[in-house]
């Protein structure tokens, strides 16, 4: 069984980007090797963001098995993210 991944789409210079980042971080500790965790630029990966049609950052995506299961716009609290991702658990 695959584990869950989040994506965050996130920019260099987007200031709630950088309001979710200790969130994510967190996140990564308090799951560790349970669940995947990828911080992509949209700047950097502009066919990536496309691909999964990013309009806003920051952009949360959590897939299961490929297939995405929830997408969180804008700063998003841990314990709505943490709550979300045990259910994929």
């Amino acid at each position: 069984m695959s584990k869950p991944v989040l994506l965050d789409f996130s920019a260099t210079w987007c200031g709630p980007c950088r309001m979710q980042q200790p969130i994510i971080s967190k996140l990564e500790e308090s799951f560790g090797d349970k669940v995947d965790f990828k911080e992509i630029d949209v700047d950097q990966n502009n066919e990536l963001a496309s691909k999964y049609d990013i309009m806003v950052v920051p952009t949360l995506v959590i897939e299961k098995d490929g297939i995405e299961v929830r997408r969180f716009t804008g700063v998003t609290r841990a314990d709505v993210l943490s709550d979300e991702l045990n259910k994929l658990l």
